[in-house]
Formats: structure tokens, sequence, C-alpha cells
């Protein structure tokens, strides 16, 4: 039992944050079925039902009829919501058993009214538990005006058929009232709750887009960086090479002075674009720390940068760089951060790297992701080590620390 509930434990914890409202959401509905029918049935008909066999038949029968209803309803209620959010379409005859149940149920309730087999507010309360069940995944299915409709004209039905039935004038304004309960709950319950889920994941999907354009901007950057080198001096290398045939084609002495410089050109463009390479791979460390603020404030994380990082040598600033990046990268794509500190410091001859998060879902991999196994080989070139994983056992923290010594061992 205590591993079930362990395993449950870390499969909440792995799950994002909108996949935990969603799921918390679906099974508040599944209790609301049970608890709002059963309750509204079975208070009721214990003090409100005549003891006669008729009106105990009829009794029974809406409380086995109930249960099919709730049933029903949880198993139509993730189709429905996955219909609402447009991740499938409602399969079809999906609502065919659930209004079934709902005609046999009020069915039932009116001839309660009829044979004056229960008292006026159990019939009406009955009534509320045959609806609600029905009611609450419907209305994800079904535009709200085609729902509001409905209720209307169902109303109408109800109200003039248990007026029929018990000839109770009072009761029709209780009738119609309960109805009137019964569409205006849903919408609020689940119509409102799906739509709070459907623009949790619309912010979901803009975060992830955010973190992919964040990748492709930089991307772009090394394009236009590699663009500006070569362009130009490639532009040369074509014009004097030209040059060079026409001379060579003549006998001219000069082709060969045509071609030294584009052997120089070339030699000098090779130069050029070993520096932007090594740019790009040698982070630089003040640059990745104000980039992690900007792009994780971008995306909604409160950051906090306390960094020392004058006095570091370059490869070290160049390590401890690519770490700001990976770990930049791991909390936008992978966690439900909230919040984001990072910390640099220096002592007893180390720079010691603090990444620290919380919402962690999968923002690293202590035992060896493809990102920290990378960094860990980056950081053993300058003699550094990389530790990463949960702060304690079933919080939701992440930390991550790098620690490369000023005096790094060189192998």
């Amino acid at each position: 039992m205590v591993g079930r509930i362990r395993r449950w434990q870390r499969h909440w914890r792995e799950r994002g944050k909108a996949d935990r409202v969603e799921l918390y959401t679906v099974g508040t509905w599944h209790v609301t079925y049970w608890f709002f029918s059963l309750g509204w049935l079975l208070l009721p008909l214990v003090g409100g039902l005549d003891h006669r066999p008729v009106a105990l038949f009829l009794g029974t029968a809406l409380v086995l009829v109930a249960a099919l209803q709730c049933a029903a309803a949880n198993r139509l209620t993730r189709p429905a919501l996955d219909h609402y959010l447009g991740r499938a379409r409602l399969p079809a005859g999906a609502r065919r058993l659930p209004a079934v149940l709902l005609g046999l149920a009020l069915v039932l309730s009116v001839a309660l009214a009829a044979l004056d087999a229960a008292d006026p507010v159990t019939v009406r309360l009955v009534l509320g538990a045959s609806l609600l069940p029905f009611a609450l995944p419907h209305v994800l299915t079904v535009p709200v005006g085609v729902f509001l409709r409905g209720a209307g004209v169902l109303g109408l039905l109800l109200t003039a058929a248990v007026g029929l039935a018990d000839r109770d004038g009072a009761g029709l304004l209780a009738t119609g009232a309960m109805v009137a309960f019964q569409t205006v709950f849903p919408l609020l319950a689940c119509r409102c709750g799906a739509w709070t889920l459907a623009v949790l994941w619309e912010a979901e999907r803009a975060r992830e887009v955010e973190a992919r354009l964040a990748v492709a901007e930089e991307r772009l950057r090394f394009g236009r960086d590699l663009h500006d080198v070569l362009g130009r001096n490639l532009s040369v290398i074509s014009l004097k090479s030209e040059l060079a045939v026409r001379l060579a084609r003549r006998g001219r002495p000069e082709a060969v002075e045509q071609m030294i410089e584009v052997q120089r050109i070339a030699q000098e463009s090779q130069r050029e674009v070993r520096a932007v390479v090594r740019g790009y791979r040698e982070a630089d460390l003040g640059a990745e720390l104000a980039g992690a603020q900007g792009v994780l404030a971008a995306a909604g994380i409160d950051c906090e940068v306390r960094a020392e990082t004058g006095g570091l040598p370059a490869d070290v600033q160049s390590a401890l760089g690519w770490v700001v990046r990976e770990a930049t990268t791991n909390v936008l794509r992978h966690g439900d951060t909230g919040r984001c500190r990072v910390g640099l410091s220096v002592r007893e001859g180390l720079a010691v790297l603090t990444v620290e998060n919380d919402g962690a879902r999968a923002t690293g991999d202590a035992s060896g992701g493809s990102g920290l196994a990378g960094l860990r080989e980056r950081l053993a070139a300058v003699g550094g080590t990389l530790e990463a994983g949960l702060v304690e056992a079933g919080r939701d923290r992440f930390r991550l620390v790098a620690q490369v010594p000023l005096a790094p061992a060189h192998s």
C-alpha cells in the first residue's frame, strides 16, 4: 500500500501544472456526479417516499437508474472534455446511453408524482438528481446556445408533466426553479472549468513555443555571424579567382599574385570562422546570466541572479556559461517553474554555480540525461564536477550545482 502511494506521488510530481489541474478538475466532476445525484435522491426518498409496494418499486428503480447515470457520466466526461478542448471528436453515439437513462429517470420521477408515491419536495429533488449527471458532461459537447434552448424546452415539458401529474400549483414554480438550477450549475461547474483548462493549456503551449523560439533565435544569430564573416570574403575570393583565370589564359605573371591573395583571404576566413565558432562554443558567463534572467522573466518565471563573475579564468567562465545555458533550457522546456534562483560564488578555491527552481517535473536527470552528460564532460575538461537532483525527497525543487577549481587540473 505504501509503495502504491509513493508511485502515485511520483506520478503526480511528473505531471505538468496544466496536467495536474486537469486531473484534479476531472476528478472533482466525477465526485460531483455521485455526491449530488445520490445525495439528492437517497436522503429524500428515505423520508418522503410512501411505503406502498409501487412506491418502493419506483424508488428502488430510481436509485439503480441514478447509479447507472453516474457511471455513464464518468465514462463520458473524458471524451466530452477532449471534444471541448479540440483534442478529439466525440465518439458517435456517446450521448445515446446517457439520454436513454435520463428519459427513464424522468419517467420514473413523473410516475412518483402521478401515483402520489412521494411528497412534492421529494419529487422535485428526484428530478434534480436525474438531470444533473446528464447535464454536466452534456454541456461540454454542445454550444451554450444549444444547451440553453434544450434546457428550456425540457423545463417546459417537465413542468407541464409534473403539474398535470400532481396538480400542485406551487409545485410548478418549484419544478421550474429546479430545472433552472440544473441549467446554470453545469455551466458554472463544468463549462467554466473546461474554459479555464483551455486557457491554461494555451498558456502552456505558448511557453513551449517561446522556448523553441529562443533556441531558433540563437541559431539565427549564429547564422548571421557566419554570413557576415564569410559573405564578403567569399565574394572577394570569387572575383580574384575569376581575375586569376583570365590572367593565366593570357600568360600574365600577375595570375600567381592573385592566387596568392586568394589563398591569404581563404586562410583569413578560416581564422574568422574559427573565432565565431569559438565564441559560440565558449559561452560568455556574464551574457549567459543576463540572457537567462531575461528569457525566464519573459516566460513568466521570477528569476533571481546573484553572481560574482570578476576574476574568473576564461575557461572557467566558458564552462559555467554552458551550465547556465543548459539549466535555463531545461527549466523552460521541462519544468513548471514559478521561481528560479541562480547563484555564483567563489569559496575555498572553487567557483560554485547553483541553479535552483521549483515546480520540478523533468527539469533534469541526475542519472545522466544527454544535456547533463554533456555538461559533465565540459566541466571535467577544467577539473569541475556537476551534481543535479531534487533538493529533498517528496519536494518539487530541483537543484543543479557546478563546482570548478580556479586552478583546474589539466589532463
